[in-house]
């Protein structure tokens, strides 16, 4: 089992709240690292030791973070979507094809959340899960609509579903022979591409997306204080401001 983290958006709703940083390097108040370093050291808690991630705007900055990791011992490629401005999340899965060479954990990168998010899903008997959460009211959400335990539509509008049964959370397992199937051009976003998949709902579970100032506020008045970080070993590499010229 390996990690897939996708990390190529623009982050545009931050609106400077993070410098010229990708949204993964986003620290809020409150929480001891980046969301990306921590769902690194998440991700190596439950032992997984091979991370890809999938790069876009200020590539750099995550190539900077890989290197100095690797040399502690981490085990981290990066992989830029070069056409990152004009295409989503599912181009940047695409482009990390021939770098997946097992069954995976799929991460969005602006997340926070419990560890409890992963051994749930490395818990499952099901080789192809979505994890999904009870309702948030936390705004942009990604609505789901289930049947028979599986991914049948989903939308941020929910008027354009028949029920609302869960909500997205932005994590999942994905066997190879599953990924080697997904239809890449089918999809911009890579949420619809796990159509069909088997939906795992974990109540009261601790997480959010950091996406825009309100999710940041929510975070660190919500989130952040509950979180049982205590025996957390987290990377410190320093990650400065620069300008991708990859």
């Amino acid at each position: 089992m390996i990690a897939v983290i996708l990390a190529a958006g623009l982050g545009s709703r931050l609106k400077g709240l993070n410098g010229n940083l990708p949204k993964g390097f986003l620290q809020p108040e409150g929480l001891k690292t980046s969301l990306i370093e921590r769902s690194i050291a998440l991700l190596q808690k439950a032992g997984i030791q091979k991370i890809i991630i999938g790069t876009g705007f200020e590539s750099k900055a995550y190539q900077d973070l890989a290197s100095k990791l690797n040399k502690k011992g981490y085990h981290i490629i990066t992989c830029k979507n070069e056409q990152f401005q004009s295409t989503g999340s599912s181009h940047t899965l695409s482009c990390l094809k021939n770098m997946i060479d097992d069954d995976f954990l799929l991460l969005e990168s602006d997340l926070l959340y419990e560890s409890r998010a992963l051994e749930l899903l490395l818990n499952s008997k099901e080789s192809d899960v979505i994890l999904a959460s009870t309702f948030t009211q936390s705004g942009d959400e990604v609505f789901l609509e289930i049947r028979n335990s599986r991914l049948y539509n989903l939308s941020k509008n929910p008027k354009q579903l028949d029920s609302l049964d869960a909500e997205l959370v932005g994590i999942s397992k994905i066997s190879l022979t599953s990924f080697q199937n997904l239809e890449f051009e089918n999809a911009l976003d890579y949420e619809y591409l796990l159509k069909g998949f088997y939906v795992l709902i974990a109540k009261d579970l601790l997480w959010c997306e950091i996406d825009c100032l309100e999710h940041k506020i929510r975070a660190q008045k919500s989130i952040i204080p509950k979180l049982d970080d205590k025996d957390l070993t987290l990377p410190h590499p320093k990650i400065r401001n620069h300008n991708d010229t990859a």
